[in-house]
């Protein structure tokens, strides 16, 4: 059975070092650092000897040892069951993880694992298929049959059927149910049977696959899935497909000259956060007192082929106010000369009076509006602020439902 390591963004990991009795080894090393390789190096600093995780976190099995990198913005709080349950909260309002609310899971907060989350839900979407009744569809098949139908392959013919003149080597439309889509789903039900061994979900994955059609076996990549057209017929299948790439995708076979293969589902925390908030304060357009539309990655042209795109744009009755999030403890530095330039362009091009740079933090609170230094003789008609949210309860374990009513009444205060 697999060992598991829980580690936070930005910390490292040390060949030969221990981890709560699991130790860190030359080969999990030797992995990692192959699998950043493929990925343009972007999951982690590879340093002598050791692993340092940049902002990315989530889950990595490789070698037999599960890796789980988990968030971690407030010091205050160092139990990682607590930034593990945030993050698959995250996950789970972002839409990228179907799951019942981690604090009513049936399973113990201790036993919860990322990677089975990700499994299980897509087990149970396939087994929703299978239960609805798995599509057929036309696709061409060449073989040797024993009636002449469809076009007769008339070289492969003479080649095979000098002495069996009874058989015809033809290519013809068959309408079954061995078709791309549940080959693809096929590989992911392999990958998962792999990564499952020894664990609870082994026989569940089994028992699915009993239940699966025989399909050819093919090798997927991001084209394959460009290949499967969205149509009324496949429709039921959105959800399994989009999990089946998440994982297809991201599974590393023999990544090192062994005989391991790796997975790894990565999430970048700005992104997250973002996204987290997002959802959020989409929450607040129908349950706030203050009225107020608020869009996304809204973006605008900038000069040649650039774009201006602020993480969110709020509009109120009476103004409009830019955020642009950061997933990072500010403490009480201020932010760099960059980010605030970057704010005022926003304020430009928005013709928003106010933005604000927002930040987790373990106590909500918000900076003074300061308005921007102007060129003219007249003052700047804008303005920043920074602005602090808690993203935990006065409980300090589960994420604020509320965060995004929070928010609101941070911008509706005016100095």
């Amino acid at each position: 059975m697999a060992s598991r390591i829980q580690v936070f963004e930005h910390s490292s990991l040390v060949i030969q070092e221990s981890y709560k009795g699991v130790d860190f080894k030359k080969k999990h090393f030797t992995a990692l650092a192959k699998l950043n390789e493929l990925h343009g190096d972007k999951y982690f600093y590879v340093r002598h000897n050791s692993i340092k995780f940049k902002q990315y976190v989530g889950v990595i099995r490789v070698e037999n040892l599960t890796i789980e990198v988990l968030p971690k913005i407030d010091n205050n709080i160092e139990s990682e069951a607590v930034w593990q349950n945030a993050l698959v909260e995250m996950l789970r309002v972002t839409k990228k993880l179907k799951v019942q609310k981690v604090n009513q899971a049936s399973v113990s907060k201790q036993q919860i694992h990322l990677l089975d989350l990700y499994f299980d839900w897509f087990l149970n979407e396939v087994q929703s298929l299978i239960h609805q009744g798995l599509i057929k569809q036309y696709y061409k098949e060449t073989k040797q049959v024993k009636a002449l139908k469809g076009k007769l392959e008339f070289a492969g013919h003479i080649r095979k059927n000098i002495v069996h003149k009874e058989r015809f080597c033809t290519t013809h439309q068959v309408y079954a149910k061995d078709h791309l889509v549940h080959q693809v789903l096929d590989k992911a039900l392999n990958i998962i049977s792999n990564f499952t061994k020894g664990k609870f979900l082994y026989s569940k994955c089994k028992s699915v696959q009993l239940d699966f059609p025989e399909v050819a076996k093919v090798h997927v990549n991001a084209t394959t899935f460009d290949r499967i057209k969205p149509n009324r017929k496949n429709a039921p299948y959105k959800t399994a497909l989009a999990i089946a790439r998440f994982i297809i995708l991201n599974f590393a076979p023999n990544v090192t000259k062994g005989n391991e293969d790796m997975l790894a589902l990565l999430f970048d925390m700005n992104s997250l956060w973002e996204e987290y908030v997002f959802v959020k304060l989409k929450e607040q357009e129908t349950e706030s007192a203050f009225k107020v539309d608020v869009t996304d990655q809204d973006s605008k042209y900038f000069w040649k082929s650039n774009y201006l795109k602020p993480d969110l744009v709020l509009e109120f009755e009476d103004e409009t106010v830019v955020i642009d999030t950061k997933w990072k403890d500010i403490g009480d530095a201020s932010p760099s000369a960059a980010d605030l330039r970057q704010m005022y362009l926003y304020n430009e091009y928005w013709n928003a009076n106010r933005s604000m740079l927002l930040y987790p933090s373990y106590k909500t609170q918000r900076g003074e509006f300061h308005k921007f230094n102007s060129l003219t003789e007249t003052d700047s008609h804008h303005s920043c602020a920074i602005g602090k949210i808690s993203i935990f309860k006065k409980d300090k374990e589960t994420l604020d439902e509320k965060i995004g009513e929070h928010i609101i009444k941070l911008l509706s205060t005016t100095d």
